[in-house]
């Protein structure tokens, strides 16, 4: 069974920076896609990135955001810098079941979430 527990979040004042991290067990994260979701209040689940052997990010954090894994860890890292209030959401990692899977952007294309951390940025 994959599990994926993300950590890092927390408040941050606008213009600072945070690392989440998501550490990977039941599988070498190796080989897959990782992508990052957020979810702010009353919206609905949002593409951020994802990472297999290119990265791909929404532009919404393009230029801001930066995915990074460590396969020795099993972990994948989410670098965000500039924060911005509207950046406040729960994050979450996520990975597809199959190997073959390539950049998804939809949450339905992904099979294995984490629990989400809590990222608050204030103006």
């Amino acid at each position: 069974q994959v599990q994926l527990v993300e950590s890092g979040g927390g408040l941050v004042q606008a213009g600072g920076s945070l690392r989440l991290s998501c550490a990977a067990s039941g599988r070498t994260i190796a080989p897959y896609a990782m992508g990052w979701f957020r979810q702010a209040p009353g919206k609905g689940r949002e593409w951020v990135g994802t990472t297999r052997t290119l990265t791909y990010y929404a532009d919404s954090v393009k230029g801001r955001f930066t995915i990074s894994r460590d396969n020795a860890k099993n972990t994948v890292y989410l670098q965000m810098n500039s924060l911005k209030p509207e950046d406040t959401a729960v994050y979450y990692c996520a990975t597809p079941k199959s190997v073959r899977a390539t950049i998804g952007r939809s949450p339905a294309e992904y099979d294995y979430w984490g629990q989400g951390t809590q990222v608050t940025v204030s103006s």
